[in-house]
């Protein structure tokens, strides 16, 4: 069993809407029948029994060991607490080679799922043993590690119940909530308009005391000091007991409570130093409350217990502690509901305080306080009060949170009870704590849970918003780069800042911000990470969803221009027109049910995809009596096609009509897959809510030259011939270039092409044997890169596809583009017409850009 090509899948895929790990198995002929019976199953199954049953392989196929991978990856993420239910196990068109696609929910616990999965089946097939309890406890720490903790997983599964779009920024808690110039950003439980002035304040316990002091909030009175003297001076001043404490301090570090004499008075305030100036405070007796507030209200409160064992005159101190640690709510960390008890230096001076050591045996029923501070970080308990928090006391903690300038604040009170007044039971506010702990919220050891992420999200996005742009998806054989940025340019005339990716690049609010091919997720992803975007449109390549899947959940428009069966078939398993079309529809399976699919009514691929759309679906045809097309508008549904040299847009009794004469892409309606180009775009727009006037003005504002789309059909004068740039690459392509050129009159028709080397053999002559029945002259050239091929092979195939054309009477074999491009130009004499399929988009058109100025 060999193991190759292992790819991440970090969006929806051609397999599934989750995120996936996706690999290439090969598999020898005795890895291939695998049976209750043999040998290597039964080994496997002794070694991992909860593997389960091999139910992926359907009928006809049999049972092989990369369906057994499949299984015990899934298998093991589960064992280790991943959430995680799909995989799926392919054969391809090569013997013994399997696709294997299992999901993940972190994608580096995936990863290491795979690799230990191999080990595992490597040690079946070799009879030799496998240790699968350390697999599992090395998958779960790696999980535990890597996912994200409770107080922000919290507002990202509220993010996530919502709609609204989340990515993980960092390998810790900081993610983005929302695309573009509607995104916010978390960290922890801290948000992106939390003030840093705000922040340092509630760090600084001293300062925050005093301006709480100040708005007549109820504090214990105190200051920091400057030595142990000192510290001793303000304990006497305010009285005993007192709290010794950091100034600027967090998780409960440091803290000590209740002293009541100078001995214990010295060790707090060394306990103290340790991490800075100390502050000390006058001890307010009651309970430990933790009241959270967000924006201006109060969401939960808590009462918090210190880490403590209760006696049962049977076991020690340490025996009863290691029985609560064995409690699996209780980690070591803060992903479970509740931390182990520590047991060191100051769980056993606080001991000493009650008489006690760590081999004593409390009798039955006595509280042994293993801390003064009652944080869970440290082994406390929670239990919610939130509804029993009286008005008064939850006015007096929001007025705290807003004194100091805190949006998420975790306000800790000390009181007999927060059912009454603070003023009446001597209580007061201890602590203001930025990003605070929600934890003890969602979780507490006792009371209800309270969906704290969700008052969190709703601050961030209040009345609903999902925080999304509208994000337009463009796929399909050819068109897609014109058909991209022609919507891009409907959604900038309505004012609009717009992200685009293309072939040709990524650009945003019109500045190019990268070169090169530019329509995989990676490119998407980054748009919609810009603050400057409030729409995007986004070339959606087949190469991009194999290798990595989607960059959006979710889009509002998904546009299929066509789909033609010469371009990228036989690459990665992608070897027919029905494997193409389900791949290419990833993007309408992923349309929002308030969206819509915008679908070429005339090509029956595409059209086949419009019953896998969540949302609505508009069909576009030239022909308005073309029967898919004609049937869906009789429904009352969007449609747009071309009647009487207009483009129409037609639902149901309402109907509007743009000249084709006013939209210089179509040449007057002359070009007519430009035409389509310019009906998907429309339906597009329409389906955004562009206004029809914006849409009339940004269609008669495009125009198909280098700039507005380089190397789609770009026309210029050379001596009064008519030179047209294309990057056609596809019989296709080719075909619809033919029939454009066919209504342009000319004397001598030439044509300049090479072809692609990562073609299969009778794309590539398709596209010479169409261009032999429609041009005179036919140059071929070997383009920059053969990708694969041997020298002169391309031209070789090329040359093959001309033999009987009906009307190609001169052939010749050129080395070089600009080469190819000089002879063409040296033939041509005016009234004559030369298409010219460029290569190197940028450096052809700047060179024939070059030639026709110097012929002016």
């Amino acid at each position: 069993m060999e193991v190759s090509r292992i790819r991440a899948l970090r969006g929806p895929n051609l397999w599934s809407r989750h995120t996936a790990i996706e690999v290439i198995i090969t598999c020898t002929p005795g890895e291939q029948g695998l049976s209750p019976q043999h040998p290597v199953e039964q080994k496997l199954r002794r070694i991992f029994p909860e593997v389960g049953p091999f139910d992926s392989v359907r009928p006809g196929q049999t049972i092989s060991m990369a369906h057994a991978l499949e299984k015990v990856t899934l298998g093991l993420q589960t064992q280790a607490g991943c959430p995680v239910s799909f995989s799926r196990t392919t054969p391809t068109q090569e013997a013994g080679v399997y696709q294997v696609v299992v999901e993940y929910s972190e994608e580096s616990v995936g990863r290491l799922a795979l690799d230990l999965a191999e080990q595992l089946c490597k040690a079946a097939i070799a009879g030799a043993g496998y240790d699968l309890e350390a697999a599992i406890a090395q998958l779960h720490e790696l999980n535990e590690d890597v996912r994200l903790g409770p107080s922000t997983g919290a507002i990202v599964d509220a993010a996530l119940a919502r709609g609204v779009p989340i990515r993980r920024l960092t390998d810790g808690s900081l993610v983005q909530f929302g695309w573009g110039a509607k995104q916010r950003r978390i960290q922890a439980a801290e948000i992106d308009s939390t003030s840093a002035i705000a922040e340092s304040i509630a760090q600084d316990k001293d300062l925050t005391k005093s301006l709480l002091h100040a708005a007549g909030v109820p504090v214990p009175m105190g200051r920091p000091s400057g030595s142990l003297e000192e510290a001793w001076a303000i304990a006497l001043e305010v009285g005993l007991p007192v709290v010794v404490k950091p100034q600027d301090g967090n998780q409960g570090k440091g803290v000590s409570v209740n002293i009541t004499d100078r001995a214990a008075f010295e060790a707090a305030y060394a306990t103290a130093v340790r991490y800075g100036v100390v502050l000390v405070e006058k001890f307010l007796p009651g309970h430990d409350y933790r009241l959270l507030v967000v924006g201006n209200k109060l969401v939960a409160a808590a009462r918090r217990e210190p880490p403590l064992v209760v006696g049962d005159g049977k076991h020690t101190v340490r025996q009863l502690v290691d029985q609560v640690n064995a409690d699996p709510r209780r980690g070591t960390g803060h992903s479970t509901s509740l931390t182990k008890i520590r047991f060191d230096d100051i769980a056993i001076g606080r001991l000493h305080e009650q008489g006690l050591e760590p081999e004593s045996v409390p009798v039955k029923g006595r509280r042994v306080i293993l801390r003064n501070n009652a944080n869970l970080s440290t082994g406390g308990t929670a239990t919610d009060v939130t509804d029993d928090v009286h008005p008064e006391v939850a006015a007096r903690v929001i007025e705290a949170a807003q004194m100091v300038g805190l949006d998420i604040c975790g306000v800790d009170v000390v009181c007999e009870s927060v059912m009454r007044p603070l003023e009446e039971q001597n209580g007061g506010i201890v602590e203001v704590n930025a990003a605070p702990g929600l934890r003890m919220h969602i979780s507490p050891s006792y009371g209800k849970g309270r969906d704290v992420g969700k008052a969190v999200l709703d601050h961030m996005y209040p009345d609903g918003d999902s925080g999304r742009v509208p994000v337009i998806a463009v796929t399909g054989t050819n068109g897609k780069t014109t058909t991209v940025r022609l919507t891009a340019h409907l959604l900038r005339t309505q004012g609009l800042r717009v992200g685009m990716t293309n072939t040709d690049g990524v650009y945003v609010n019109g500045r190019q911000t990268d070169s090169g091919d530019c329509s995989g997720p990676r490119s998407a992803r980054n748009v919609l990470m810009h603050p400057d975007v409030d729409a995007a449109v986004f070339e959606t390549a087949r190469g991009g969803l194999l290798r990595e899947g989607q960059a959006f959940d979710r889009c509002k428009v998904a546009i299929v221009t066509n789909l033609g069966a010469g371009d990228h078939l036989g690459l990665n398993y992608i070897t027919t027109l029905e494997d193409l079309s389900v791949l290419k529809r990833v993007i309408v399976l992923n349309v929002e049910p308030t969206g819509m699919a915008v679908l070429n009514a005339a090509d029956p691929a595409v059209v086949a995809m419009a019953h896998h759309c969540p949302g609505d679906v508009t069909f576009f045809a030239l022909d308005m009596h073309q029967p898919v097309l004609a049937a869906h508008r009789a429904q009352g549904k969007r449609v747009v096609y071309t009647d009487d040299g207009d483009i129409v847009a037609q639902k149901g009794k309402q109907i509007f009509r743009i000249p084709l004469a006013n939209v210089p892409l179509t040449r007057q309606g002359q070009i007519g897959f430009q035409t389509e180009n310019v009906m998907a775009a429309v339906g597009a727009a329409w389906a955004v809510n562009v206004p029809w006037d914006a849409i009339a003005q940004g269609l008669s504002t495009f125009i198909s030259d280098i700039q507005g789309v380089p190397g789609r059909f770009n026309v210029f004068d050379y001596q009064g011939a008519t030179l047209i740039a294309d990057y056609g690459h596809n019989p296709d392509a080719i075909q619809a270039l033919v029939q454009a050129v066919d209504n342009m009159p000319a004397n001598k028709r030439v044509v300049v092409i090479s072809g692609a080397g990562d073609r299969r053999d009778q794309d590539i002559r398709d596209q010479t044997q169409i261009l032999g029945a429609a041009f005179d002259d036919v140059l071929l050239y070997q383009d920059a890169c053969q990708r694969g091929r041997a020298d002169g092979e391309v031209l070789k195939l090329l040359r093959e596809g001309l033999q009987g054309a009906a009307r190609t009477s001169h052939v010749e074999d050129i080395q070089g583009e600009f080469n190819a491009i000089d002879k063409a130009l040296a033939r041509l004499a005016q009234g004559d017409l030369c298409l010219i399929l460029i290569d190197q988009v940028e450096e052809a058109l700047a060179y024939i850009t070059e030639k026709v100025k110097a012929a002016a």
